[in-house]
């Protein structure tokens, strides 16, 4: 009986720590998914308004200060736009997290881009996951236009 208490014990702290973002600090020069030089970068509302445009970009490196970083896994992030809106980033299959930490740092991101309709159980659970209160959540009714990068490596530039 100890010992299965124990195990339970064990797998519920295991469940806990894997529901959390990574530690570390987000320091200059660190590297999340596959390693990213961060020359060649374009500017993030360049990309966005090429988007607008049409133009498609399988493959891009892109530099943005992060906004937002979810707090439950660091599993996505958001970017500001100079428009007021952001875009969101998601790591390609789900293969790694980024720090809290590094909120308001410069990473250059590589990685596909696209204008992307979220419907709005997405942003639901988008607004879930960044602890938003019910109200916020219970007032999004629409779905919403933006700018979605599927991020296979970051780097931290400042």
């Amino acid at each position: 009986m100890k010992k299965l208490v124990l195990a339970a014990i064990a797998i519920s702290f295991s469940l806990l720590t894997y529901a959390q973002p990574p530690a570390g600090d987000a320091k200059k020069g660190d590297n999340y998914g596959e390693k990213v030089k961060p020359k060649g970068a374009l500017a993030l509302d360049e990309v966005a308004k090429q988007l607008e445009g049409g133009t498609k970009f399988p493959e891009v490196k892109i530099k943005a200060k992060v906004a937002e970083v979810c707090p439950k896994k660091g599993c996505w992030l958001k970017l500001d736009l100079a428009d007021g809106s952001q875009a969101m980033v998601n790591m390609k299959d789900y293969a790694f997290f980024l720090p809290v930490a590094a909120i308001g740092k410069t990473v250059v991101i590589e990685g596909e881009a696209l204008l992307k309709t979220v419907s709005v159980d997405e942003l639901k659970h988008y607004a879930e996951d960044a602890k938003k209160s019910q109200a916020e959540i219970d007032a999004i009714t629409a779905p919403r236009k933006e700018v979605k990068i599927i991020a296979k490596g970051i780097v931290v530039v400042d």
